[in-house]
């Protein structure tokens, strides 16, 4: 067991005993990647009313109301619980915000145990051509972006989800199939498959502007 484990399941066993400062302690320790997972998913026409840090916290107070119930049925660990909270209050307030708009904007992905919300490929294109900064280089970042936004969304939606949360999010293997219910070499099977689609397209687009005048 890592140091880092040990230290969380101290903290649950605190919070199984009733000390409540645990959950803030708990929930801070995550706090960096739900913002991550929160910016990677929150759709561009709410960006500018809706801020990542008032999203978390709508799931921290979502966490205070629910502890008890994952504390006496832990299906999975915290930190996987947590971002089925924070995916959860995302669906929401796209559902609030956007409401037809949001299935035809791809903003979810239907699963067996429910939706999730899916990251957001103009988002994730535009961290792919971060590098392009000068303003020289606008234009090309632009049309780049555009090319690798239409090919994102043509990736399978899941397959993609699974790319982002292994690739970006860093989570393992493991954590991505207890999230989504997948099997592990099932989990295992759409990241090298995604991986491998990526570069492709980046290989793709590395030709194309080489080989335009």
């Amino acid at each position: 067991m890592s140091l880092e484990s040990s230290f969380d399941d101290d903290l649950l066993c605190r919070l199984q005993a009733g000390d409540q400062q645990a959950l803030a302690e708990l929930f801070a320790r995550s706090r960096a990647s739900l913002r991550r997972m929160v910016s990677w998913r929150l759709d561009r026409r709410l960006s500018s009313r809706i801020d990542p840090s008032d999203v978390l916290q709508e799931v921290y107070i979502d966490a205070t109301q629910r502890i008890a119930a994952y504390l006496t049925k832990p299906a999975m660990p915290f930190s996987l619980w947590l971002r089925l909270l924070t995916g959860r209050r995302l669906l929401e307030l796209h559902r609030q915000h956007l409401g037809a708009k949001m299935r035809d904007a791809g903003l979810e992905i239907s699963l067996e145990n429910g939706q999730w919300p899916s990251a957001n490929p103009g988002f994730l294109a535009a961290h792919l051509t971060g590098q392009l900064t000068s303003p020289s280089q606008a234009a090309i970042r632009a049309e780049k972006e555009t090319r690798l936004i239409d090919a994102l969304n043509g990736m399978d939606p899941l397959d993609r989800e699974v790319l982002v949360l292994r690739h970006f999010d860093e989570l393992s293997n493991n954590e991505v199939a207890e999230l989504f219910g997948l099997q592990k070499a099932a989990a295992s099977h759409r990241y090298v498959r995604a991986l491998e689609r990526l570069r492709e397209i980046l290989a793709g687009l590395t030709d194309f502007f080489q080989d335009s005048p």
